[in-house]
């Protein structure tokens, strides 16, 4: 998987991060959790990071890592985009590979109108309390997203 990513993609605002709402948010700059994730990778393959505050750019991002064959997935984060945008949730529901949403806070702890998310419909799994680690766990959650599939398809069924 030496040439292979996982794309991890944050949406309105995360460019933020490190500058805004420490309590909800984490006071580090966004580079020192990218570079966790690559520790922990190490070789196994590489991260692809992209940022907007623009849907349509992510939307565009989303489209272009899936179909992009070295994708092994994506971990997004859709900021507030999660709680209306139904372009991004189809986008992610298009998609092939597996799609994990993640928040840093916790969404159910906070105002109304982050309790629900219509995006985390199009994802595979849905992230969200863990803070900054949730990124790291989106990325493991995907590498056990392919072993089961690879699992699943040496299995021999006999009919």
């Amino acid at each position: 998987m030496k040439n292979k990513y996982i794309a991890i993609i944050n949406g309105p605002n995360l460019n933020r991060l490190g500058l805004r709402d420490a309590y909800h948010y984490d006071k580090a700059p966004f580079e020192n959790t990218l570079q966790e994730i690559k520790d922990y990778l190490g070789e196994v393959c590489k991260i692809k990071y992209f940022q907007s505050n623009s849907e349509g750019a992510i939307i565009d991002i989303i489209q272009k890592s899936d179909s992009d064959n070295d994708c092994l997935g994506i971990v997004i984060n859709p900021g507030a985009y999660a709680h209306y945008s139904y372009a991004i949730a189809d986008a992610m529901a298009d998609c092939y590979s597996p799609v994990i949403e993640v928040h840093i806070s916790n969404i159910f702890e906070r105002e109304d109108f982050r309790h629900t998310s219509v995006t985390a419909q199009g994802a595979n799994a849905l992230i969200a309390g863990c803070k900054r680690k949730g990124y790291l766990y989106g990325v493991m959650q995907i590498l056990d997203l392919i072993e089961y599939e690879k699992q699943k398809e040496s299995e021999s069924f006999p009919f």
